[in-house]
């Protein structure tokens, strides 16, 4: 199985998703790290990710042989990550037909009616039980 994790900024959520990944599944996933900025990207390969890319146009081609995405809500809100996040990389990533396990961290400019806010660990722990559905 192949995963992207995508992120932005610091790359800290990405970095943290790829970790619990390794220790929950080893080997036995190829993590991809695709960052919206080379900080975030080496974040992410430092912690763990198998290979690493950065930028709208590695995300478009690498997320094409992959079979789960993951990373903040904000990857597929244009404008989200404090800009980082185009109209045209949300729509990038929104429309991909490979599974999407986000995770439901605030945005400045969104609301979520009905979820409540936890901790970004308990959200990680989550999404990796998705995974391994």
């Amino acid at each position: 199985m192949r995963i992207a994790v995508i992120d932005g900024m610091g790359g800290g959520m990405g970095a943290q998703i790829v970790q619990g990944i390794v220790k929950e599944f080893g080997g036995n996933v190829e993590i991809w790290a695709l960052g919206t900025n080379a900080i975030a990207t080496a974040a992410m390969v430092k912690a763990g990710a198998k290979k690493g890319a950065t930028g709208e146009n590695a995300i478009r081609i690498s997320t094409r042989d992959v079979d789960i995405v993951m990373g903040p809500l904000g990857i597929i809100v244009p404008n989200a990550l404090m800009g980082e996040i185009t109209p045209s990389l949300a729509e990038i990533i929104a429309s991909l037909s490979c599974r999407k396990i986000l995770l439901p961290v605030h945005q400045p400019h969104v609301e979520l009616v009905g979820f409540e806010n936890r901790p970004l660990n308990e959200l990680i722990k989550e999404a990796i039980k998705l995974v391994k559905e």
